[in-house]
Parts: C-alpha cells; sequence; structure tokens
C-alpha cells in the first residue's frame, strides 16, 4: 500500500522500520521540523524518525500544522491508501483525517480507554498499573477516542522504568502494525467502538511531578521514580559538601527499613519512605556519571542519617 508515515520520537522508528521491511510504499514521512540541541543550542537535531527516513532516501515534510488549506493540499497529493501516526504529537484536523483512502490509523501505548492522551507509558508505571499494551486504533477528531481494531497487552514489570517499557511496547507495536496492514488492504481489519467505561486521560508530564515524596509509601516512590525515567527523571534534595544538591533517582527497588521519610538508613542507601523503604539502585548527581546509591554515599561521603530533603532551617527573629 502507498503509505504517510507520521512520527517523531524513537518510540516510532520500529514500526516505520517494519513497514518499510514488509513491502510497503512510504511515500512520505512527517515529523517534526530540527530542533536546537547541545550544550549551547546551536545544533540543529533532527527527530530519530527523520533520521531513519533519511537512511532510506524517504521524502520528509516538517509541517509546523496541517491545520493549512496548503498542508491538507499537499497531504491529499501523496494519494495515500492509509496514514499510519506514531507519537506524531501534532493534532489532524478532519481534512487530513479524510484524505487517505482507508483513513489514518494510530498506534498508541496503552489499552484503550485508558491512558488517552500524551504519557500512557509513564501514567501506566506512575499508577501502578499491573498490565499495558498497544492499542491500533482508526483516528477520529476525538483525543484516542477512535475504534480499536487490534491490540497487544503486556505485563509492567516492577524493576521496568518507562524507557524501557517503551522500548519493548515500540517493538510490539510494530509487529501489530505489520500484522494489520494487509488485513487492512483485503478488508478485513475489524473496528469495534471503545468501551463507554473506565476512560483516564494521560496528561503530558509536568516537572514539578518530579520531586519524590518520600512520605508516600514505597511503591509509590518506585512507581513515579520509574515512571519518570530515564526523563524528566524523579529528583530529591540532599546535603553534600555543605551545600543541597538535586540528585535524580533512575531506578530503585523496594526493600524492607524504616525511618523518618526522606532518611537514608542503610549504607547501601535505602531511603524510608511513608511505609517500608527503596533502595537506590541508579541515581546521578549534577554533572556526574550514572552510579548506584551505594557508589553515590562513598563519592558524596554521606553518612547513614542523611536527609533528603531536610526541612528548612528556621528563620533568625529580627
Amino acid at each position: 500500500m502507498r503509505v504517510v508515515f507520521m512520527g517523531a520520537p524513537d518510540f516510532a522508528t520500529p514500526a516505520l522500520r517494519a513497514i518499510l521491511e514488509h513491502g510497503h510504499e512510504v511515500v512520505a514521512v512527517y515529523t517534526r521540523a530540527p530542533q536546537p540541541a547541545g550544550r549551547r543550542g546551536l545544533e540543529l537535531t533532527k527527530t530519530p524518525v527523520h533520521r531513519l527516513a533519511d537512511d532510506f532516501s524517504l521524502p520528509v515534510v516538517t509541517a509546523a500544522t496541517l491545520r493549512s488549506a496548503e498542508a491538507q493540499e499537499t497531504f491529499r497529493a501523496f494519494a495515500a491508501d492509509v496514514a499510519v501516526v506514531v507519537a506524531y504529537g501534532l493534532i489532524l484536523p478532519p481534512a487530513a483525517l479524510a484524505a487517505p483512502r482507508l483513513g489514518c490509523l494510530n498506534l498508541h501505548a496503552s489499552l484503550l480507554p485508558r491512558w488517552r492522551g500524551a504519557a500512557p507509558i509513564q501514567r501506566a508505571i506512575m499508577a501502578g498499573d499491573a498490565e499495558t499494551g498497544v492499542d491500533l486504533m482508526r483516528m477520529e477528531a476525538g483525543l484516542d477516542t477512535g475504534p480499536v481494531a487490534r491490540e497487544i497487552r503486556a505485563p509492567i514489570r516492577p524493576d521496568e522504568t518507562a524507557g524501557e517499557l517503551a522500548a519493548r511496547l515500540a517493538a510490539l507495536g510494530a509487529q501489530l502494525i505489520a500484522e494489520s496492514l494487509p488485513e487492512l488492504a483485503a478488508g478485513r481489519l475489524a473496528f469495534h467502538p471503545q468501551s463507554a467505561e473506565g476512560a483516564t486521560y494521560a496528561h503530558k508530564i509536568d516537572k514539578s511531578e518530579a520531586a519524590i515524596d518520600w512520605s508516600a509509601d514505597a511503591v509509590a516512590v518506585r512507581n513515579r521514580i520509574h515512571g519518570l525515567s530515564p526523563t524528566p527523571g524523579a529528583h530529591s534534595e540532599i546535603a553534600i559538601g555543605g551545600r543541597l544538591e538535586r540528585v535524580k533517582i533512575l531506578r530503585a527497588e523496594v526493600v524492607e527499613g524504616a525511618g523518618p521519610p526522606g532518611a537514608v538508613v542503610e549504607a547501601s542507601m535505602v531511603v524510608a519512605c511513608g511505609d517500608k523503604a527503596i533502595r537506590v539502585v541508579a541515581a546521578q548527581r549534577p554533572g556526574k556519571t550514572l552510579m548506584s546509591g551505594a557508589e553515590l554515599m562513598r563519592g558524596a561521603k554521606l553518612d547513614v542519617g542523611a536527609q533528603f530533603n531536610p526541612p528548612a532551617p528556621p528563620q533568625s527573629e529580627r
């Protein structure tokens, strides 16, 4: 089939590769425009999907919007049988949704209607869900509300970060689209409306959510850490060398332990929570490489009893 592919991050690249490997003609790749990157922000960096498209010499479109008449005419002119959308990041207006002969399909990383929206993988982990998956749906005007054709379910492992789960779901999504496009072409792909119950929305992660609340129970703390790993990274402040440092904690495990929430209670960097404790498995100080909690304690000369998020000192009376 003639396919327009629309996506941007690493999560989308396995699906694009699978479409190409199964012999479909990708007539255009839509992605975000190159963004400033590097330490000084002087280098323009292409999205992972853009780089993969370049590897296969595919036409790339980096339109800022699909709402203009000119952009919609360009889209229609590709005469696609289907558009496949994977983490594209732009809203498709009705004219774009109607342009491909067989419509627009979306690979979404959740079991719909749970976790519609921008951050389904992170939200599923942070909420403590035991299971997630990837759904193939037909797009409509609502946000991730379209009918679903197929899904692959997957457990969420207690030691799994959002980055690791995203890679696993991306591979499942590639499998799903490779199996489904021939069924779509043959008219055998059936779509079913989403359930009217159980809808939740995976709002975009806000940086304010990255601060660790040590008064929560250990499972909730671990889930927040893993749901925000590797980016933006859950963090907490601790005094090192006489000044507060913001430490990112990127992997943790739940262990037995007790003490004031946020207190380090063992030299392997076991930190007390509202109930039980977590052992810091991977963390990062500003400007430093990733290290274990035990390595961080040795390097920072932290002792048992050190306190994350220590209370502010009382203000002196005038």
